[in-house]
């Protein structure tokens, strides 16, 4: 496979603090590990660039936006939570992880690449409509979403989110449509509160919403059966045009933030299983943008065990 592959100093930018979890090490370990392995020189490097607000706007409200660019220029400690901490150039940096999202979606269309993986910060999946929240400032995945059914008349479309916490703001943002599927497995009863499996959407949209809670200690076996027994067939019902991961990595044993168990390899367990879909329904188009992980010896190996499945024929 031709995996596109996004990475930007100015990721770094986005200043969260002393102590906080979303930190810029995130990215910079991951870089350093990621650079080390044989098999980087295969990823196609391509260029960040910051998102249209046209792009944002089909997401987020306009006053939202602007209260972001007000609150961040202006020194600011943190946007709508104590948690979504910001500085200076963090609306700036947010711009940038949702148009990096959306340079995947043009290299993947024009088939320069068959699918792509954004090493962006800040994260995304429970910014809402109008409020940051959960480290997330906009909703990169969503951003992207839109953009693939607006620019590219992508028409159905799935997300599946494997971070750790449930992708409030996602799920949200799409449970009326019936042409995304949101997907979501993670710890429950657990942050933000949101993803019981009655949460099947709403209105139009009954039935496009998957949710797969987990108990604090689930293995890998445990994710597997629930990807064989419900995830996988859900996907083979709807029969996507295009898949988007919301690849969180705070699932890991080790992460500081969480507890569920899962190895390093389960990422790769479950990459290849969305790859195999991919290639049945997609033409093996996927994007995968970051979202949590916060053990800093942990996330690197989980992103590499990632990639090498993209790469992977």
């Amino acid at each position: 496979m031709k995996t596109g592959f996004i990475q930007d100093s100015r990721f770094l930018a986005h200043d969260t603090g002393p102590g906080h979890p979303e930190c810029s090490a995130r990215i910079s370990e991951s870089l350093k590990y990621l650079q080390t392995q044989t098999w980087f020189d295969s990823l196609i490097q391509i260029e960040a660039v910051s998102a249209d607000l046209k792009a944002i706007l089909d997401v987020h409200d306009a006053d939202y936006i602007r209260r972001a660019e007000e609150v961040c220029r202006s020194g600011n400690s943190y946007l709508d939570s104590m948690d979504v901490s910001v500085c200076t150039e963090s609306y700036d940096v947010a711009l940038l992880a949702a148009g990096s999202a959306l340079q995947l979606a043009d290299h993947v269309i024009n088939k320069k690449v068959d699918n792509g993986f954004a090493l962006l910060r800040p994260p995304g999946h429970h910014a809402e409509m109008s409020m940051a929240m959960g480290f997330c400032l906009f909703n990169n995945i969503a951003v992207l979403a839109r953009y693939l059914q607006n620019t590219h008349g992508v028409k159905k479309i799935a997300i599946i989110d494997w971070d750790v916490h449930h992708g409030n703001g996602t799920q949200h943002l799409f449970e009326e449509d019936p042409s995304v599927l949101y997907i979501s497995i993670h710890q429950y009863p657990f942050y933000p509160g949101t993803g019981n499996y009655t949460e099947t959407g709403t209105g139009k949209g009954v039935g496009a919403t998957l949710n797969c809670p987990m108990p604090m200690g689930s293995s890998d076996r445990d994710y597997e059966n629930v990807f064989i027994e419900k995830i996988l067939p859900k996907l083979d019902e709807f029969n996507p045009e295009f898949i988007l991961i919301s690849a969180g990595f705070d699932a890991h044993k080790s992460d500081p933030l969480a507890n569920i168990n899962l190895s390093s390899d389960a990422f790769a367990w479950m990459t290849k299983r969305v790859m195999e879909k991919a290639n049945q329904y997609c033409d093996n188009r996927i994007i995968s943008l970051l979202e949590g992980g916060y053990n800093l010896d942990a996330l690197p190996v989980c992103i590499g065990k990632h990639l090498v499945s993209l790469l992977q024929n």
